[in-house]
């Protein structure tokens, strides 16, 4: 195992305990077979997350030992309003298709997934703006509408940034998903190889596979382009548009809250947060807002990673060309070629970047799986997101639920089809075979056509890289 550059700080030895429900700080309601608690043993180190920790735990029991951890499915399934699959990059993840089987004539020769962690505590930053205005409506003298009652009584206590047993419920079902499909890739001899996008703050040390620090070079995370612009101008416009009337109606409800568009956004992205944190139970700030209003908070992150990471932004793609350099060197068993996000050294030895493995499992972040997804030149549009009026187009792909939700997952299978063995490439996000637009148009591409289909990763972003540092 290589670890991420620790800076001085002790790291940590994790260890498998069995424990109780009542350890596991809100599966009370969850259906769990022998509960996992991870605990760090080294008492000195700071550990302010251990999302992907836990999440790399769930994800390799599930391979190795089959254990059965459910609760969260039946969570989702009660929504009946459908609310949670409009809470953009915080929907706990769902199917966007059902799994379909390779043709008959083919079988799966080797697998890459490349996943999200799931549901979590807010960022520091976006807890403090939520905490803001939550203390504006408790601070109205009355409320003129009872669905606000609840916060008299209410108050925050959402961590920062760590995993919430929900989305490790999430992570866990991941990996039962890819058992049951792939575990017939997997021998004593062939084990699957993972690596993680870590920031210094994390600290984590399993005795598996590479951690990649996010202060270096990084296929995994968006933070290798320092020119690229953001989606701020698109999604304050969106904001102007959509949150005055759903803000004038709250502080009607709560007359003197005086609260803002911006304080609107928070409280709803409250609901989806409160509602991880509470084992996928309906927090009662989802009672606040009507299935339109959600509408509009989805379309915000579609704005969002449109033009922050995505299409929409002329920096956005070229961030997850390194990872499609290395997707090729895997797909072909052949060394990589880039000089982008890769890091060399590391890529460069067998130890710590494999080349005969049937499995592979990378663990990011939303913004660089939609660089990556964009890199590809998957979910491409007809035009560009309007940042003024939502895009009311069936036809329009770009859903962040659909493409990020927590827990999300794209997966490049190889298959060997029919009696020659001739090998192809699919690819699914979310268990939704994608069409190949880039390669025919079709579910299957072959893989010397796949590859000759990436040539903008195949030639460095075609000079787009060198202009983020311009």
């Amino acid at each position: 195992m290589v670890a991420a550059v620790r800076h001085g700080v002790p790291e940590p030895r994790w260890e498998i305990e069995e424990g109780s429900p009542s350890d596991l700080h809100g599966y009370e309601n969850a259906s769990i077979s022998r509960p996992l608690l991870y605990k760090n043993v080294a008492k000195d180190s700071k550990i302010q997350t251990i999302m992907l920790a836990t999440l790399f735990a769930m994800v390799w029991l599930a391979f190795t030992c089959g254990v059965s951890f459910s609760g969260q499915g039946e969570a989702v399934a009660a929504d009946s309003a459908g609310i949670r699959r409009l809470w953009a990059q915080y929907s706990p993840w769902f199917a966007a298709d059902e799994y379909r089987r390779p043709p008959s004539t083919c079988h799966i020769t080797q697998v890459n997934i490349l996943q999200r962690h799931g549901a979590r505590f807010p960022t520091t930053s976006a807890g403090t703006r939520i905490q803001t205005a939550v203390r504006k409506l408790q601070a109205a003298p009355a409320f003129a509408d009872p669905r606000l009652s609840f916060l008299r009584n209410f108050t925050y206590n959402l961590g920062t940034e760590d995993l919430v047993p929900f989305g490790a419920a999430e992570s866990f079902s991941a990996g039962e998903i890819a058992f049951k499909r792939y575990a017939h890739l997997v021998t004593p001899d062939q084990l699957p190889f993972v690596r993680f996008s870590l920031a210094s703050h994390h600290v984590y040390s399993p005795k598996l596979s590479v951690i990649l620090s996010e202060e270096g070079n990084d296929t995994l995370d968006d933070s290798m382009c320092p020119s690229a612009g953001s989606s701020d101008a698109q999604t304050t416009q969106w904001l102007n548009v959509f949150y005055p009337a759903v803000t004038a109606r709250l502080n009607k409800a709560a007359p003197g809250a005086n609260l803002t568009t911006t304080d609107t956004y928070n409280l709803i992205s409250l609901c989806p947060f409160d509602t991880a944190a509470r084992n996928g139970r309906q927090s009662p700030f989802c009672e606040i807002f009507d299935r339109e209003e959600f509408r509009g908070f989805e379309y915000s992150g579609d704005l969002d990673k449109f033009y922050n990471t995505g299409y929409g932004q002329e920096l956005g793609p070229v961030q997850g060309v390194g990872y499609i350099n290395e997707l090729i060197a895997r797909l072909k068993r052949i060394p990589v070629v880039d000089h982008t996000q890769t890091n060399r050294t590391l890529d460069g030895d067998p130890a710590t970047f494999p080349l005969d493995r049937a499995i592979y499992a990378d663990f990011s972040h939303d913004n660089q799986m939609i660089a990556i997804y964009a890199a590809l030149g998957l979910f491409k549009q007809e035009r560009s997101l309007d940042p003024l009026h939502m895009d009311p187009r069936p036809s329009r792909t770009w859903v962040t639920s659909r493409l990020v939700p927590f827990g999300a997952r794209m997966v490049v299978e190889k298959l060997a089809c029919g009696d020659g063995g001739e090998e192809f490439v699919r690819i699914l996000v979310n268990d939704a075979v994608q069409p190949l637009d880039f390669c025919g148009g079709g579910e299957l591409c072959s893989l010397d056509a796949f590859i000759e289909s990436q040539a903008f990763a195949r030639n460095d972003g075609q000079g787009d890289f060198g202009k983020c540092f311009q």
